[in-house]
């Protein structure tokens, strides 16, 4: 079972961060329970329902790629987040393993997950289409000038590999 919930987005105009009450549950376990900053992760996030993730929460805005899925409640990725690798077992499931990252690249593993793509895909979408609706009436200028662009992209591409299921 794969649960991702995203509630109460909220913006931060001085910040220019997307923050919201996030709740991530897989197999019954809570792993992510609380308030955090969800668009500098965003675009990672949702290319993991396509391909292999592998984070480093240092790399810089053009590597959006690599970023935690989700990050403190200040944006800033080397404050605190939640790191996963992501690896692609077959067309139906993806192992989410939650990381703990150092600065020179190497990470420890912690707990891995098996989670079903097609479950997680559905909700990705859902959270990408969510995220595009809420910035489209704000003066959002975030610190990846191509936030909703890639957002955009990347739920459409979902969208097709979904249908495609």
């Amino acid at each position: 079972m794969f649960d991702l919930q995203v509630n109460r987005l909220s913006f931060d105009k001085g910040l220019q961060i997307v923050q919201a009450d996030v709740r991530l549950v897989i197999d019954g376990e809570a792993v992510i329970e609380e308030p955090m900053c969800v668009d500098v992760g965003l675009p990672a996030l949702l290319l993991s329902g396509l391909e292999n993730i592998t984070p480093y929460r240092w790399a810089g805005a053009g590597e959006w790629g690599r970023m935690p899925f989700f990050v403190c409640g200040c944006g800033d990725p080397e404050c605190r987040a939640y790191s996963f690798r992501v690896k692609h077992v077959n067309g139906e499931e993806a192992e989410w393993t939650l990381v703990e990252e150092a600065e020179d690249g190497s990470y420890r593993e912690h707990e891995s997950y098996a989670v079903s793509l097609a479950e997680c895909r559905r909700q990705l979408i859902g959270l990408g289409d969510t995220f595009l609706d809420f910035v489209a009436p704000l003066d959002y200028r975030p610190y990846f000038a191509d936030t909703v662009p890639v957002v955009r992209e990347l739920v459409e591409r979902l969208k097709r590999a979904d249908s495609r299921e």
